[in-house]
């Protein structure tokens, strides 16, 4: 990866973001390369012994990339404490040894390395997301709380990695999951971002709203999937604006120009919506987005040529069979709404849980509009497990929606989120 002069999109904006919290540049992010942004990568390469071109190439972002992922590694030296190690960075003793398990705190062995976690929260909530900085932010979360399990679930259509992150040993699981289109990225904030202060939380023996994440993690394993469509999500922030990929992209929004390109896209690469691609009336799905006029690849509502014939879809449908899920949050956007229901299906509790969700965030139960009503992936998981299922859809606007919409949104799904862990905790005796 090389961002240069005059480069715009959601890496200059994480390239940004690394300048700041490394005290090189001020202000907020604002995913142009101009001449500010410039002068200061100028300096941050000085200060590194690296070249300094006010070109960010690879030695560049191997050096910045600790500022995205939250940590760093220190080797002891002589005269070290945990204390002094804590103190100079900022952070409290108690961070200091979750992040490194097993170290004797009273006698730190000289050249032995720690990872030291930075003062501020890895997780963003006020720039544009791309595959690139998700993937940083579940390594710093990894580093900083290495209790929790991450890893890959499988590989999007053009390669990229779709990873979970797994919390928790209770019986009961819950799946949430974000990132299905495209653009509706401002739900991976929102995921990543419970998830961090859930483990903060946990650590510090603090609450979240009626929760206490030391009880539910007895009763609940919580696995998220943050990004489910990580080509589609570089494709709307500006990670992907040229060569082959692109043009192909390009070309299948061409064939649609009332969709706004890039920022209309919601598909995968591919051009097929992935929220349309479950055995759940897919039939019944294609029938109403053929006679809307969706027949081939598109930015929007193609349904594809069969069910699961798309990698990312088929990853989801694979890990939740894989897995035994008490109840799901599948995150879309915008609405300001909760989907609970399937067709005729009622699963036990579903309509009670739905209403606690509803009285936690102040969204609104509602049925799926009829045009929307098939082959989702919440459609297919009540039809197969008879078990709840939400579609969350946050925000109001046009998607995707300004970050300025963020703490709204954030406040809304802490407690949505915190009331269906409670939830699925209080499950362990049904069915």
């Amino acid at each position: 990866m090389i961002l240069n002069f005059g480069d715009t999109g959601s890496l200059v904006e994480a390239l940004q973001l690394a300048l700041i919290r490394s005290g090189y540049l001020s202000g907020a992010p604002d995913g142009i390369f101009g001449e500010k942004t410039r002068e200061a990568l100028f300096r941050f390469q000085t200060s590194y012994g690296l070249t300094a071109d006010g070109i960010a190439g690879e030695k560049t972002f191997a050096q910045l990339e600790r500022y995205l992922r939250g940590y760093y590694k220190k080797e002891v030296r002589k005269g070290d404490t945990l204390w002094n190690i804590a103190s100079d960075n900022g952070i409290s003793i108690k961070q200091l040894l979750t992040a490194n398990p097993g170290i004797d705190a009273d006698n730190l062995s000289v050249g032995n390395t720690l990872t030291v976690p930075y003062s501020f929260d890895v997780v963003p909530t006020d720039i544009s997301y791309s595959y690139y900085l998700t993937k940083l932010i579940i390594e710093g979360l990894k580093a900083r709380y290495p209790f929790i399990k991450t890893s890959v679930t499988g590989y999007s259509a053009t390669g990229k990695t779709i990873d979970d992150i797994t919390i928790g040993n209770g019986k009961n699981e819950i799946f949430i999951n974000s990132g299905f289109h495209a653009n509706e990225w401002l739900n991976i904030p929102v995921v990543l971002k419970f998830t961090e202060e859930f483990l903060y939380s946990l650590i510090n023996e603090k609450a979240i709203e009626n929760i206490r994440p030391s009880e539910i993690i007895n009763e609940v394993t919580i696995k998220t999937i943050p990004l489910v469509n990580p080509d589609g999500l570089d494709l709307v922030t500006g990670a992907l604006n040229e060569g082959a990929i692109f043009e192909k992209a390009k070309k299948i929004a061409d064939d649609y120009p009332f969709v706004p390109f890039p920022s209309g896209w919601k598909a995968n690469i591919n051009g097929v919506d992935l929220n349309l691609q479950f055995p759940a009336m897919w039939e019944k799905a294609k029938e109403i987005k053929f006679k809307q006029g969706f027949i081939s690849p598109s930015p929007i509502e193609f349904v594809g040529t069969a069910p699961l014939t798309e990698k990312e879809a088929r990853i989801i449908y694979e890990y939740t069979l894989n897995n035994n899920f008490r109840l799901i949050l599948a995150y879309h956007s915008q609405g300001s709404i909760i989907y609970w229901k399937y067709t005729d299906f009622l699963p036990p509790d579903s309509l009670r849980i739905g209403e606690e969700l509803s009285a936690a965030s102040g969204y609104p139960l509602s049925i799926t509009p009829p045009d929307s009503s098939y082959a989702g992936y919440k459609d297919w998981f009540i039809e197969n497990y008879n078990r709840p299922g939400y579609t969350i859809e946050t925000g109001i606007g046009t998607n995707p929606l300004p970050v300025s919409q963020f703490d709204t949104i954030y406040s809304e799904n802490r407690r949505l989120i915190s009331a269906a862990l409670k939830e699925t905790s209080l499950l362990q005796n049904s069915d």
